[in-house]
């Protein structure tokens, strides 16, 4: 019996000894506490109102507990403070499990290299380890916009031009006065920039001429266009869709052919002393360079003797020239008119011009595709004012423009204006085009001469063809096509007036409602049907009529679809 219980009590001592020592492990070696995760590092990258900060963890990181989840806007706390740009909008890329995520910025305006953004976790239960431990909300990561300072430069011209020179998207540039780019130069300014023209008239005008012989390159893209404005402009709605003539405008001169007499002219409202205004010459090939996704706008003031600048201006410019993505907004006179020459002018927007949206003279023989115009409901002349020469009228080259695809959007009946005139022995052909709204339709000039635009129609140098029209005068072909001028018998201006009026059907035009309005040009469905075939060389070959098929190129990019 003492054998036994002696037994018992070792066996008991050594198993409160076991648990002693069990005790006395647990107690000094407790299990590690969870380590959240943290902000390690950030970077930047960017200019002007754009930039990428990128944002690196101590390891892989979650929206959720459970190891799942990108992180998103959310997940962050993100702040632009100290200098000229704010913070317009911000977008979070992430994905779960990754060591980094990247932040892309928009600020409201330049930056000018001073401000500091500041990123830190939206609150404490918004990112996690793979253990589910989350980041403290005290995290955060700062650094400074710099070098990235946006000046503003005043370009003038003291009679040699601006210079072989580029002009750089971190910067705004403001001219002042007539700025030549002189023959045997070359501007080049990159996409993004945006340049502006101080206010004056005559003398004191603010414009951009790309002289002859000189080039502009000027290759904006659609996510980063190219913008002419006025001082004033913000760029955040500080003027107005209609303020006009707050600056000059764009002028390109070249040396392709010209129909007047003696073959070169001087642009209007450049001094007849200054040889940089001259354009002219016999190369219809000749390069002025590359305009591409430029937004002109609120120019147009009075350069001299009564002429307002037009939005942009082509003075005898060659086929070699790009010109294609434009937008001329709200110019207090035409927003494109081309003096003779070949130039090939592709996606077109004239918006809001106080005059003309599109006008030719000397000899225009360029080709065209999808070009718009919308007419504010308020100012405007003719969408499009088709003369075919100056001095003599009857001069050769004939002005015999092909263009394509267009959609002219009128201001309606009570505005009693045209469409589309042809007078001053002008010819030209309009395919495939959709003429929307206007009080008057398209009027051939017919005179007592021999040689007129009448005679152009009659020589098929001028032609309508496969179009449709749509609230253009009374839609009745005799209302949509008339024949005006002065001095020819009565019996041949009704003989011109039938011929015209029957030519509507037999060239293929059709009325009928293409699903288009001023707020939206895009038919409602693609006008495809009864379609004339395209010149082989240049042209899209495309199924719709009009400028636009199922999607608004000029969406995005330029001021008056900025939000479409």
């Amino acid at each position: 019996m003492k054998k036994l219980n002696f037994t018992f009590l070792m066996a008991a001592l050594i198993s409160a000894f076991v648990l002693s020592i069990s005790s006395c492990t647990t107690k000094d070696n407790p299990k590690p506490e969870p380590t959240p995760p943290t902000m390690t590092d950030i970077s930047i990258d960017g200019a002007n109102k754009d930039f990428t900060a990128t944002v690196t963890f101590s390891e892989a990181v979650y929206k959720n507990n459970d190891k799942t989840g990108n992180l998103d806007n959310s997940s962050f706390d993100v702040s632009v403070t100290g200098g000229t740009g704010t913070l317009s909008s911000y977008e979070v890329a992430h994905v779960a499990g990754a060591v980094t995520a990247t932040v892309t910025i928009v600020l409201n305006e330049n930056s000018d290299g001073s401000e500091n953004l500041t990123i830190k976790p939206a609150s404490a239960t918004a990112i996690y380890d793979n253990e589910g431990t989350a980041m403290s909300a005290d995290q955060s990561k700062s650094i400074t916009l710099s070098g990235t300072a946006h000046e503003t430069i005043t370009i003038t011209d003291d009679g040699n031009g601006v210079g072989t020179s580029t002009w750089t998207a971190n910067n705004t540039y403001l001219l002042d006065g007539f700025c030549f780019v002189n023959d045997g130069q070359t501007l080049t300014i990159e996409a993004g920039t945006v340049i502006k023209g101080k206010p004056g008239q005559g003398e004191n005008a603010s414009a951009l001429i790309v002289a002859r012989g000189g080039k502009l390159i000027a290759e904006g893209t659609k996510d980063a266009p190219i913008i002419f404005t006025c001082e004033s402009d913000d760029l955040n709605g500080s003027v107005g869709l209609s303020d006009r003539g707050l600056w000059g405008g764009v002028i390109l001169l070249g040396k392709a052919r010209l129909n007047s007499t003696p073959g070169e002219s001087q642009i209007e409202g450049i001094p007849t002393n200054e040889p940089r205004g001259l354009y002219g010459g016999s190369d219809d090939t000749d390069n002025s360079g590359i305009l591409k996704y430029i937004s002109i706008r609120h120019g147009g003031t009075d350069i001299g003797d009564g002429n307002e600048i037009n939005g942009l201006t082509l003075g005898a410019v060659g086929s070699g020239t790009v010109i294609d993505y434009i937008e001329i907004l709200a110019n207090k006179d035409d927003g494109i008119e081309f003096f003779g020459g070949m130039p090939h002018v592709k996606h077109f927007l004239s918006v809001y011009c106080a005059d003309d949206s599109f006008d030719y003279d000397e000899g225009f023989r360029g080709y065209g595709q999808f070009w718009c115009a919308i007419q504010d409901p308020n100012e405007g002349d003719r969408i499009g004012e088709h003369d075919g020469g100056t001095d003599p009228e009857t001069g050769t080259p004939y002005a015999e423009p092909k263009i394509y695809n267009v959609t002219y959007i009128g201001r309606g009946a009570d505005a009693g204006k045209r469409t589309v005139t042809f007078r001053d022995n002008a010819g030209g052909h309009y395919v495939n085009s959709i003429f929307y709204n206007q009080a008057k339709g398209i009027d051939i000039e017919n005179l007592a001469d021999d040689q007129d635009s009448y005679k152009q129609f009659q020589d098929g140098r001028l032609t309508i063809e496969n179009n449709v029209f749509w609230n253009i005068a009374d839609n009745t072909p005799e209302g949509i096509f008339k024949i005006s001028g002065h001095g020819a018998s009565p019996a041949d201006s009704l003989a011109a007036v039938q011929a015209f009026a029957a030519y509507f059907t037999s060239a293929g035009n059709t009325i009928a409602d293409p699903g288009i309005s001023a707020g939206n040009p895009v038919p409602a469905t693609p006008v495809s049907y009864n379609m004339a075939s395209y010149p082989a060389e240049w042209f899209d070959n495309v199924n719709y009529k009009g400028a636009f098929g199922a999607d608004n190129w000029a969406a995005g990019w330029t001021e008056f679809f900025k939000n479409k």
